[in-house]
Order: C-alpha cells, then structure tokens, then sequence
C-alpha cells in the first residue's frame, strides 16, 4: 500500500512498499493496516511476534479474529470503526485474542486514513501488550480493596460494640450541643424522638429547668468535665404517653481539636433508676423496722402487754424479713468488731455462692477477700463509725465451692449500726453487682479510645495529604511559571548567543574584542544553567536516564570536586560493597553532586570535612507513608554530609524552595538545593535532609534500583564543524531567534527557508520544495502544534528529517520526564558547533537511508571486487533501513553476516557466536558504538572495528586506533575498501555463507 501526500492510494501490495521497510524493525508494537471494512492489508514483525499470526495466515482476513467472543457479540469491533471514521481516532484498552487462543491485555490505537480528496482508504491500528502492567494495576487495587474491606470491617465491629452498648452514648457538636451520634440505649430514654442533627434545646424541650442545658454550656465553656451520680431525668416520648422520672449516673467529657478549643462533648452513662429505686425502697423499709423495734421495745417495758406486743412483733418481723430477702441487691448484716454475719438475702448468698455463712465471721465464711483488704475496711468502720462507700470495685470471689476465683465489680455501703448505749454494734451492708454495667463501661471507653486514635490517624492522614496536595499544587504552579518563563528566556540567550558566535569571525584578531565577546558568552552559559535548573526543579528537564552504577560516576568526579571545595575541605568517599545499579540521568546526576559539594563547602567557611557516601538501602512500607508519590523496595542512596553550621528547623522547611538561600546577596541563586530535589523526584527518587545546627547537614539522594546490566556512555568529542549543502525549513515564532538560526545555517553552507509559526511551514512543505531537514521550536502558536507539523511533514516528504528545538517542551515530545522514543531534540541555547553537529549527523543518516530506498537490490559483487578471505561480520545499527542496507551490501561482497539493533543485543550476539569484524553506528540507544568497541576489544583484542557514523572522523573519545571511520553515507565501493584494509594474516579462512542464524 503507498502512502501518498495526507492519505492512502492504490490497491493492497502496490507501491514501493515504503511503509513495511520503515515499521520493519518494530517488534514491541503490533502495527498493520486495515481496508475501509476491515480486511488486514498489512503486517509487521511486532504483529506477528505479539498475536501469532505469519503474515501469509492473517494478510486478506477480518481484524475482528482479535477480539473475544464476548466483544464481537456485542460488535465492538465495528463500533471501533465507526468512531475511528467519526472522530479520526479510536484509542482503547481491553483483552484481545492470539492465534493459540491465549489473551493478552492490550493497548489499541485505531487511526483513519484519508486521501487528498477526503476519501476514506482505511485505517492505521497500533497495538501494544501491556498484560504486566494491567495485572500488577489489578493487583494493586484488589490490595488496595482489601485494605479498604478490612478497616470498614473494623469500622463496623466498632459502631457494632458501640451500638450495642447496655450504657447509653451520645456525642454534641459545637456550642449549640447539636446531636451528632447516639446509640440504641439513647434513643430509647429519649423516647424514641428524631433528635439526631437537632441542638439539644431543639431536641428535647422537656429538660429545660432539669438542669442539663446549664451543665452542658458550663462543660463546652470550661473544657472541664462533669460526673453526675443518680440524677434525677424527665423526658416525654415520643407517642404521647405518660413521661416518668428516670435515675441516670451519666459523665460529660469535653472533645477538643488539636488546638485545645472544645469542639463537643461526649456523653455517657447508665439508666440507674431500678438501683435508685430500690435503695429508696430498702432505706424505706430499714427505717420503718427501726421505728417498729423502738415502738416495740418501749411496750416490752410494760409487761401487761409483753406477750401481746411480742406476737404483734413477730409478724412485723417476719414481714420485715421477707422484703429483706427479696430486695434486688445484696444486703448482710454483721455484729460484733469480729463481723459476724447475722443476716444475708438471697442476693448476698447468690454473689457468694450460696455457702452458709450466718453465725460465721466474714474472714472463715470468705476466706478469699481477707487479702483484697476487705477485712480492714470493716474494722476500720467500726472503729470510726464513718461509712464507706464503693464504686464499681473489684471483688475475687469464689462463685462454686472448689471453683476459679472470679472477678466482679460490685457498688456497696458499709454502714455502722449503733447500739443502745450509742457505740457501734455492727456493720450494715448494701449493694449491688454491677459487673455487667462495668464492662459494658469499660467496653465503651475502649471503643471511645478507638475512635479517637482512628480520627486522630485520619486527621493525620488528611493533613499529609494536604500538605502533600498544597506541595504539589505550589510544584504545578510553579512548573507552569518557569515553563513560560524558560521559554522566553532561552530564547532570549539563544538570540544573544548565536550572535555572540557569529561575532566571532568579525572581531578575529583582536583580543579586546574577543574577550569581550568570551565574557558575554560566558554570562549566557550560566544564563542558560539558571535556566535548566528552574525546569529541574520543575520537573521539567528533558532526562536520559540509562542504567549506571554511582560509584564510578562520582570518582570521575574526584578530581573536579576537590578543585571546587579547595584546600581547606577534606573530601572522603565512601563505597559499600556490591553496590546496586540505578537507572539515572548521569550527566544531571552529576550536576546535583557538584551542587551539594559547592553548598557544603559554603556551610564550611572555615574549613571542614566533606563525605560522599553510597550504598544500598530498603525503604519499607513504614517508612513511605509520609511520601505518597514514593514507592517502597530497593534503591541505591548517595549521601552528602558535611561538618558545617547546619540548619535550623524553619530553614530546613524552605531549604527547596526555588530562590530561597541563607548566602550573602549575590553568592548564590536559591536553585541549587531547589534542582537537585527536582531531578530526584522526576527520577523516581527520594530526597532527605538531616541536619543540626553547629554540627553540619547530610543530604541523602535515593535513587530507584535497577536490575540491568550497566550502560556504558561515551561524550562525543567536538568534531569538526562541517555544513552542506542540503535545504533545511526553520520554523520559529520568535524572529530574533530565526534570524539567529538562519545565518547560522547559511553560514555552515546550507539553502535555508523559514516559516513564522507551523501553519505557514505546512504551506512551505506542500509547495513540492524538496526539504531534507524540517528544524522546528516545539512551542508554537496557533491551532496547529509542532509535534502534528512533524508528523505532516513525514507524511507529505517520507525521507525527511525532523529535529526538534525548545527551551521548555510542555509535554508535547517529553512524557514521564524522559524524550519521546524516535524524538530529536536539540535544547535552547545552543552553540553553532552543537548545531552544526546534530544536522550534519542527522543528514548524512539521512543519505545513507537514501541510498538505500534508491537502489536496486543488491546483487553479489563481482569476482573481482570479492577479497580473498571471508569475514564473519556483526552489524550493529538502530536505524531498521540502514541495518537492512548493511547487511545486503557485506552479504553481497561474500562475506558471512548478522544484523542487531544495539550494543545490548551485539554483547547477547559475541556471547553465542564468534565475529572477525565489529560493523557498528556511533549514535546508538544506550551504551553508543564507541563504548561497545572498547569493551569487546577489551575481551577480544584481534576483533576489527568499522565506525559507520555521520559525525566524521573525530567521532569520540578513546575511539583513536580502535578501529576505522566509515563515513555516511557509504557505498558498495567504499566498503569494499575498508575491509580490504584487513591483512590476510589477521584472520582465519572461514566457510563463505548468508545471514549468520
């Protein structure tokens, strides 16, 4: 299928089939074309390894075979069309099907095409399997559910004991003591009535003149609180009916918040009016004995009447005794300072087990409460004649005769019985057990003390994640003003600079002026510095991160350190062994350890001591819940500690706010502490500082673990600053910037046309100008934006070459803090060497695929242009068409040869075969060619090495007498030259063959 202009023309397999050699190396991404209805038309590797399908099995049937049976009921393949057309796109996520049956979860992006005439050709799907991920967001949710389902069930069981509590519990909210809360033994002393969200005045009209709205007011005013013990209570209910008093023993306890303002109250307590009623009833009945035994004592004197008075006695006795033994509580009667039991109802006897115990002293009849200090309290009372009263106290007692001692909670009365001559004759005792009712209590205060701590841990919980939500907010904020501001300003430097740099060629030869012109440049490199670090802390800086070990990043740094901290500062590194790997910017990385250094060496005016420490580390669960946005498991610490004047708390607090700093006026910006927890955020890290006043500061960087092997980077040196002559568009809004750019090019040789905004350059790229580099700003004006102006541009010119240029990319080619895979960027302010640079390396990539769509396939080399030995060849290039292109044009000269796309795969590929020549390009992914030569070299020191490469001959450092350049773009011919270089002598004769399998 050709791809022409915006759209699709022609019929299935006709054209050059451009669109299959470019999506050829994609192996994560299913991506294949589909007819208007439906019908697969093409298919790559990425389909194939991702559902299973060959392409001669799938080419020519319904994409709809995707699905499951459950989606295809309900036409979710056809629905996927209709919106694709509707709304050009359709982008979801959901369970597709492979050939052997299996589901995978799937990412899925349905695009319509259209030709220059609007007419719908088809469409453009991409999937992706993102199975692991979809199971490990299940997992986390199914966690976080469960987590969820068992604090709800905690919450239940709690208002569940609350619920049911036998007391009864309400809770008043505010100064208005409006109901909040009320359990079940509430509702029903305040007769069943709809009182919850009402102010208690409101609520219960019927207590006013009862006393309890004063006690209330005084309660909530003085945050004291208030026990009342059988008070009396009148309330109406609700039906209508007759109200009747009630006892209540009932406690007020302020609730305050965290500022010790009351906030409400907390009531609690019992209906104790059958207690009430019956001490009243029993108190009754001990007065009325009392004054029949005076009565009846007075008419024994006369002894006409003694008989009589002592039948009339006896029946009044036997009344007496009766309602003794049938009161409610427990009631004895001792005599003599020996406390003999004389009496005990049947109440007594059942709380003590029904043993005989009248006639016997309490010491011989409860042997068990001798040691619990009961024995001297009677005595006590009957030495003082003073009464005892308890409450709720705690009693072991032995309920069955040769049973466990049981603990009841009984309230009781020691009162002394006077004798005749006024002294004490023995001890009345009355009570009752309250056991029930006190472990309802306790139960109640347990539940209460619950509470609190789970509204303590949820206003905690709230409070981090406000303040985590406030930082957030301030972070968004300010990311949002320094993108602006990042943009303009690197414009501005861009302007300055370019021009400093073409000033150059004016003033050679004189040195004033040239100095000049270095002090400038100078001042818009820290310009620029100042720039970046405000987008760092933003978390807005392109990264690049690759796997790195710390360890020899910060000992390439030695050197540089110890310049910047001076004499007067000791630098000690510290290394644990086997230290872990980390997936990190190492460039920016570098960066924040030189500005802890340089802040650390501040704090030291003095002098002092500097220590770099790393090791490996485990942050658990505990330890994260105060960082929502970090993970727990395994990463890879850097600390920084210095012997400096510390910080104080309230520093400490600000010490990572941009342009915050505790340095003279003009010693420091405010940004280096500000950048350094940026890049660690946006790396996934974690950022503390412990630090002490007098006695210094340690900063500790934690840096997620990695568990892939270490790649190894390689800085390209300053190559020569070659130009062309090829035709490049520029497109910037800022016309100081063009103009800038624009010489700048013209300068290095090359036809330069320019556009002001993306709508403007799409007319250029129409036009049928032949352009081989489109070289935009990302942020751009208007309704069309850089990204969809790229996309455009390979549409209508499919060889051409697009880099990017921005001083803030605002996402448009940025996600996740790293650069889009495939993007070129080239960040604002840039040198003239730089820009020379990257355009000469990507236009000569540029020719060499050129020269590969162009030619004919390639045909076996002539006898005479073979050379006498065969080499065995690896070929290590990411550009799919150029790695094709090589490996047909080695084949051809007889040679034996297998193609990788990077050094990862070439290292995999030296592990199970053996190779005469390294055939690898300098710019790859990852560890670059320069670094993957040296270390096969390193391990196989006869290996040949051939750079293919678009940066010329100074392509890197320790690249020299490594191998050879080949420069972009190569022919047949020149390769052929190279390999001839090769004497004979180096290698062994081998097989001739194809493609090494």
């Amino acid at each position: 299928m050709d791809v022409k202009g915006q759209g699709l023309v022609g019929p299935a397999g006709s054209g050059s089939g451009h669109f299959e050699r470019m999506i050829a190396g994609v192996r994560d991404y299913a991506i294949y074309l589909l007819s208007p209805t439906g019908l697969v038309r093409s298919w790559n590797v990425g389909a194939e390894r991702i559902k299973g399908y060959a392409p001669e099995e799938i080419i020519g049937q319904h994409f709809s075979r995707f699905y499951t049976e459950e989606d295809r009921a309900v036409d979710l393949p056809e629905r996927a069309l209709e919106i694709a057309v509707r709304e050009g796109k359709f982008e979801s996520e959901g369970w597709r099907v492979r050939k052997d049956g299996s589901r995978f979860w799937a990412h899925v992006v349905l695009d319509s095409l259209f030709d220059d005439s609007g007419r719908h050709v088809g469409y453009a799907k991409i999937t992706r399997d993102i199975t692991a991920q979809h199971e490990a967001k299940q997992l986390a949710e199914r966690e976080k559910a469960l987590a969820l389902d068992a604090r709800t069930r905690e919450n239940q069981e709690l208002l569940r004991l609350f619920e049911q509590a036998p007391g009864f519990v309400c809770f008043f909210r505010g100064p208005n003591h409006i109901y909040q809360l009320q359990n079940g033994a509430h509702h029903r002393l305040a007769g069943f009535k709809p009182i919850i969200g009402k102010p208690v005045r409101e609520a219960l009209p019927e207590l006013e003149g009862q006393g309890f709205f004063e006690l209330l007011d005084e309660v909530y005013e003085t945050g004291r609180p208030f026990v009342g013990r059988a008070v009396p209570l009148r309330v109406d209910p609700e039906a209508g009916g007759q109200s009747e008093a009630r006892f209540i023993d009932f406690v007020y306890q302020p609730i305050v918040d965290d500022a010790g303002a009351v906030v409400g109250i907390f009531s609690q307590g019992n209906d104790v009016s059958d207690q009430v009623q019956a001490q009243e009833a029993l108190k009754r009945k001990q007065g009325e004995l009392e004054q029949v035994l005076v009565e009846r004592t007075e008419a024994l004197a006369s002894t006409s009447r003694a008989l009589e008075l002592a039948k009339e006695l006896h029946v009044d006795n036997t009344r007496l005794l009766r309602l003794f033994e049938q009161a409610p509580g427990f009631v004895c009667v001792l005599r003599t300072r020996d406390h003999v039991i004389e009496l005990a109802n049947a109440a007594y006897r059942r709380l003590t087990g029904d043993r005989e115990l009248v006639g016997k002293r309490v010491r011989d009849a409860l042997p068990e409460v001798v040691e619990q200090g009961f024995i001297d309290l009677l005595s006590r009372v009957f030495d003082t004649g003073e009464p005892f009263i308890g409450k709720a106290v705690p009693v072991m007692i032995q309920p069955r005769d040769g049973g466990p001692l049981e603990t009841r909670f009984l309230d009781f009365v020691y009162q002394p019985i006077a004798g005749n001559d006024g002294e004490v004759a023995g001890i009345f005792v009355q009570g009752q057990d309250v056991t029930v009712q006190k472990l309802a209590q306790d139960e109640v205060e347990r539940y209460q003390t619950s509470l609190e701590g789970l509204v303590e841990e949820r206003t905690r919980e709230l409070e981090q994640t406000q303040a985590a939500l406030q930082r957030s907010q301030k972070l968004e904020a300010i990311g949002k003003l320094t993108g602006g501001i990042a943009h303009d300003f690197n414009n501005i430097l861009q302007v300055i600079g370019g021009n400093l740099q073409l000033l150059c060629a004016s003033v050679a030869g004189n040195e004033t002026a040239i100095k000049r012109v270095d002090t400038a440049a100078s001042a818009v490199e820290r310009g620029a510095k100042l720039s970046s670090q405000l987008l760092a802390f933003a978390r807005r800086q392109p990264l690049q991160p690759v796997v790195t070990n710390l360890a020899p990043v910060v000992a390439g740094m030695d050197d540089m350190l110890r310049r910047a901290l001076g004499e007067s500062v000791v630098m000690e590194t510290v290394l644990a062994g086997g230290l872990w790997n980390a997936l990190v910017d190492p460039h920016q990385l570098e960066n924040v350890v030189l500005n802890l250094a340089i802040n650390a060496r501040d704090a030291m005016p003095d002098g002092g001591k500097l220590t770099i420490e790393m090791s490996n580390s485990m942050l658990d669960d505990d330890y994260v819940a105060s960082d929502a946005d970090l993970e727990p498991g395994q990463y890879v610490l850097l600390a920084i500690s210095d012997t400096g004047t510390g910080m104080t708390r309230e520093v400490m607090e600000r010490a990572c706010d941009p342009f915050f700093t505790t340095k003279p006026e003009g010693v420091g910006t405010g940004l280096g502490l500000s950048m350094a927890y940026g890049f660690v955020k946006q790396s996934g890290g974690h950022f503390k500082i412990y630090s002490e006043v007098g006695h210094g500061t340690t900063i500790k960087i934690y840096l997620p673990r990695s568990l892939e092997a270490v790649v190894q980077t390689t800085s390209l040196a300053a190559a020569p600053v070659v130009g062309g002559s090829e035709t490049i568009l520029v497109v910037e809004d800022d016309l100081a910037v063009q103009s800038t750019v624009v010489e700048m090019l013209r300068e290095l040789g090359y036809q330069v046309l320019k556009a002001d905004n993306a709508e403007s350059a799409l007319g250029i790229l129409q036009s049928g100008l032949p352009i081989d580099l489109l070289f935009t700003d990302v942020v751009m004006p208007g309704k069309l934006r850089s990204p969809e102006l790229a996309r455009r541009a390979k549409a209508l010119l499919p060889g051409i070459e697009v880099l990017f240029t921005s001083g803030y990319t605002q996402n448009a080619i940025v996600h996740g803090g790293r650069l889009d895979a495939g993007v070129q960027l080239l960040t604002k302010p840039y040198r003239r060497e730089q820009l020379a640079r990257k355009v000469r390396h990507m236009l000569a990539n540029r020719k060499q695929v050129a020269l590969a769509r162009s030619r004919p396939a390639v045909e076996s080399a002539s006898p005479a242009t073979r050379l006498p030995q065969t080499f065995s060849v690896l070929v290590v290039e990411d550009h799919p068409e150029l790695r094709g292109m090589a490996l047909e044009l080695i084949r051809a000269l007889g040679h034996r040869v297998k193609a990788v796309a990077s050094a990862e795969e070439a290292l995999a590929a030296f592990a199970n075969d053996d190779f005469d020549i390294l055939f690898t390009d300098v710019g790859l992914p990852g560890m670059d060619g320069v670094a993957l030569s040296r270390r096969l070299k390193a391990e196989r020191p006869g290996l040949r090495v051939i750079y293919a490469t678009g940066y010329g001959q100074a392509i890197g450092e320790g690249a020299d007498g490594i191998g050879t350049v080949l420069a972009k773009p190569y022919t047949l011919a020149s390769l052929n030259v190279v390999l001839a270089q090769f004497s004979e002598a180096a290698f062994k004769g081998r097989a001739a063959g194809g493609e090494i399998e």
